[in-house]
């Protein structure tokens, strides 16, 4: 996709990709981090959208299968405190550490700008079923 179009719509892009089959890029999935959010498009004919502001997430976790360690891959767990998505899971991703690190560096200049701090947290639901056997996780 054009940086250039990809500026233009969603502002100052700090990253972008796509989720890797078999080490791959060639999946509808493109994933966009800006300097204020985490959009993520799934699609070819009829796109869908999500968008979790960079300031509501607490919590990241990496997970790499055996497969995706040999392709460097990965898959990254946003925790959020975002009610229509409080997991988001960016599947596969190229390079995932340096992914994490520009996340990271992205989520603590938002939670700066906004004064958020864990405090402001504690009320967020932590209450997920990652591993989608249809029981909450206590642990991610």
């Amino acid at each position: 996709m054009n940086m250039e179009k990809l500026r233009r719509d969603y502002g100052e892009v700090l990253w972008t990709g796509k989720k890797c089959i078999m080490g791959l890029p060639i999946s509808f999935t493109r994933y966009i981090i800006t300097d204020t959010s985490l959009y993520t498009k799934v699609g070819l004919f009829n796109v869908k959208e999500d968008e979790i502001e960079l300031y509501r997430v607490f919590d990241k976790q990496m997970n790499f299968s055996f497969f995706q360690r040999i392709v460097n891959c990965g898959t990254i767990t946003l925790m959020s405190k975002d009610t229509d998505t409080p997991a988001k899971y960016l599947k596969s991703v190229r390079r995932p550490r340096e992914v994490k690190r520009i996340l990271d560096e992205a989520v603590k200049f938002q939670r700066d700008k906004y004064y958020v701090r864990g405090r402001d947290m504690i009320g967020a639901n932590c209450n997920h079923d990652l591993d989608g056997d249809g029981e909450v996780d206590s642990e991610f």
